[in-house]
């Protein structure tokens, strides 16, 4: 099942995609469902999203639209957390010229960093160091607290791609990252929320790409991650109690911008695309501040 968030007249509301090579979605206002029309609230339901497929699926072709005739959202409008992991492949930590690490490195977005499917991620007035990230977003489905590596995965509603666009020299003026990662309109997510039931068990050997203008910029493969999903909800739900509609952005592979030489910085009029198999392509242009 995939679901995707558009703005439907200043509020954030549920499409159901039935066919992912298809750019037709199924507006959920438009169905007589009684199911919420926010896409975390509909998370919360219970079997809010299988109702909500069935609807679609059974909906008449007046309910359908065509996903280039909306302004597509983030997928979860207002997350109460946005935990992202750090250094999370062993050749992206090389690159940085980091060792590998014992314990995983975590920072948090807020919501006014993220930015939809199609629209332009914003370098701005600040700095010109806009960096690309690749990165597999999970989606809470369930309330969480002390998860262990046999109930892990029953938490998950979902997972999408997620661009962690980057301004590099603010990330680095101090030890803490956040500055670097909160930039509005930085972080690409989309296009849609996709259930765990389209892919392997969490998510794993999914190969991972960024392409700027075309060009493959990374090449990964969630099973090289450092700390696979299981072991990162375990982790991060020792900690805090994870709730429907929260995201984790899972961290990235090797070849970001920062690293290479020259360095590659995303400029206005660029074409970046987060491309993981089996979920879809992210695409955002590029834009200046205005």
């Amino acid at each position: 099942m995939r679901f995707l968030s558009f703005d439907n007249h200043g509020v954030s509301t549920v499409g159901v995609v039935l066919d992912s090579n298809s750019d037709q979605f199924v507006d959920l206002c438009l169905l007589a469902t009684g199911l919420p029309h926010e896409l975390g609230a509909l998370i919360a339901t219970p079997n809010g999203l299988q109702r909500a497929y069935a609807a679609a699926k059974a909906a008449p072709v007046t309910t359908h639209k065509a996903m280039k005739s909306v302004h597509l959202l983030p997928l979860i409008a207002s997350p109460s957390k946005i935990v992202c992991m750090g250094l999370n492949y062993a050749d992206h930590a090389k690159e940085g010229g980091n060792a590998r690490p014992e314990f995983p490195s975590f920072f948090l977005r807020g919501p006014s960093s993220m930015i939809g499917h199609d629209q332009p991620i914003i370098r701005p007035k600040a700095s010109s160091k806009l960096d690309y990230e690749a990165e597999l977003a999970i989606v809470i489905g369930h309330k969480a607290h002390h998860l262990t590596p046999d109930n892990a995965l029953a938490s998950i509603a979902g997972y999408s791609c997620f661009n962690d666009g980057s301004i590099r020299d603010f990330q680095r003026k101090s030890s803490q990252w956040t500055l670097g990662k909160n930039f509005d309109a930085t972080g690409g997510f989309g296009p849609w929320l996709v259930t765990p039931d389209e892919l392997p068990p969490a998510a794993d050997g999914l190969r991972i790409q960024s392409r700027l203008n075309g060009q493959v910029m990374q090449d990964g493969n969630t099973k090289d991650f450092l700390w696979g999903v299981i072991e990162s909800l375990c982790i991060i739900s020792e900690c805090m109690t994870l709730i429907p509609g929260d995201v984790i952005i899972t961290g990235t592979p090797a070849g970001v911008g920062y690293a290479r030489t020259p360095p590659v910085w995303m400029a206005p009029g660029d074409v970046c695309e987060i491309d993981i198999e089996g979920i879809g392509v992210l695409v955002n242009t590029i834009a200046d501040e205005k």
